[in-house]
């Protein structure tokens, strides 16, 4: 028998005439709209701060320009300002924020876990070893990135072959084989720190694993963007799926749900986005789990509005950290240990405030 869920769900992808659902896609529809509207004003507001301000006129002037491809007649110093150093920088901080949210969400609905977050299957901990190990072999800018990519792809692929051969429950196994795997590679790069010189490479390992979107370049972004951009497609197409999945893998089953190949996709989707934002930024924790709780409180439960709810929140959150980052001292503060220190204390109220509900 399906559930009452899934019959509501099926109705408002049909198109359903029920009031009770369209006045669910109207509150849906507006959440979206406000979330949508203070993504595109912290997008915006980011181009002009700074060392150097950049006023609104001087913005809008200059992006207009851009856009109508005519010739530059503002200040050379704004136009190299905001496309040669802002637009990258600002460009990463939201697609970042959008990925690793995004990836957060679906993790805690395929394991129906609150606790869940893109590096809860060694991701993270892969792309750090693999960024370490290229700065200790004195590799490039675009090395260091690639390999960072390449071992968090493998960290998670280890997981699943370890997984895949237990008899026990595969989600647990998974999972378990992630927390292992991303402890094992997170005492690698202790050890490679413990050896690397102290004057130089020590400090370069320990400052990108503390995640930085200091020297974001438009190379960056040519490298991160297309796989960002698949995998957050792959993570589109299972938003109905993983609806069914929260209900349990036996009852997706019985409503047709090939719930290997959504696990094995999800994954995958969730994986590649993961280490690549990892990739180019380090270690920024937090975003992908707390995001989540706070899109799922503004925009309930149904991942077809959450996921792109949360896409836009954190996003905005993210672009909101780094503004402080660049802003609250002479010296810039790494990203990764503001997100941390913001973070941990909202996720503290959300245990004492919706811990049931969590």
């Amino acid at each position: 028998m399906k559930s009452k869920r899934y019959e509501n769900l099926t109705a408002a992808s049909c198109g359903a005439v029920n009031p009770t659902v369209n006045k669910v896609i109207r509150k849906n529809a507006f959440c979206i709209a406000i979330l949508g509207a203070v993504f595109v004003c912290c997008f915006l507001f980011s181009f002009m701060i700074g060392v150097f301000p950049v006023k609104p006129g001087e913005l809008v002037h200059t992006l207009v320009y851009r856009l109508l491809n005519r010739a530059q007649d503002w200040s050379a110093q704004v136009n190299a300002v905001v496309f040669n150093v802002r637009l990258p920088r600002v460009a990463a901080a939201a697609m970042i924020g959008a990925g690793l949210s995004a990836a957060g969400v679906c993790y805690q609905s395929l394991f129906i876990n609150p606790l869940a977050s893109p590096d809860i299957l060694g991701s993270s901990a892969g792309a750090g070893f693999g960024a370490a190990l290229a700065i200790m072999s004195g590799a490039s800018y675009f090395m260091i990135s690639a390999s960072a990519f390449l071992f968090g792809l493998s960290a998670v692929l280890a997981a699943v072959l370890i997984s895949s051969s237990a008899r026990s429950n595969p989600t647990l196994s998974l999972v378990l084989s992630g927390i292992m795997l991303g402890s094992l590679f997170s005492s690698a790069t202790a050890f490679l720190k413990l050896t690397a010189d102290q004057t130089n490479v020590l400090p370069a390992i320990t400052y990108w694993l503390m995640g930085s979107l200091a020297g974001i370049r438009t190379a960056d972004l040519a490298l991160a963007a297309p796989p960002i951009a698949l995998g957050l497609a792959v993570l589109f197409l299972c938003r109905v799926p993983l609806n069914l999945m929260t209900q349990g893998e036996d009852e997706a089953r019985s409503m047709g749900v090939n719930t290997r190949l959504v696990r094995a996709a999800v994954i995958a989707g969730a994986t590649i986005v993961s280490a690549a934002c990892v990739s180019i930024s380090g270690m920024i924790g937090w975003v992908g789990l707390v995001i989540p709780h706070f899109a799922r409180m503004m925009a309930g439960s149904d991942n077809r509005v959450l996921l792109p709810a949360s896409m836009l929140l954190g996003a905005s959150y993210l672009l909101v950290v780094d503004n402080i980052a660049r802003t609250i001292s002479t010296s810039e503060v790494p990203i990764g240990i503001l997100t941390s220190f913001i973070g941990a204390p909202f996720f503290v109220y959300l245990i004492l405030n919706r811990g049931n509900r969590i």
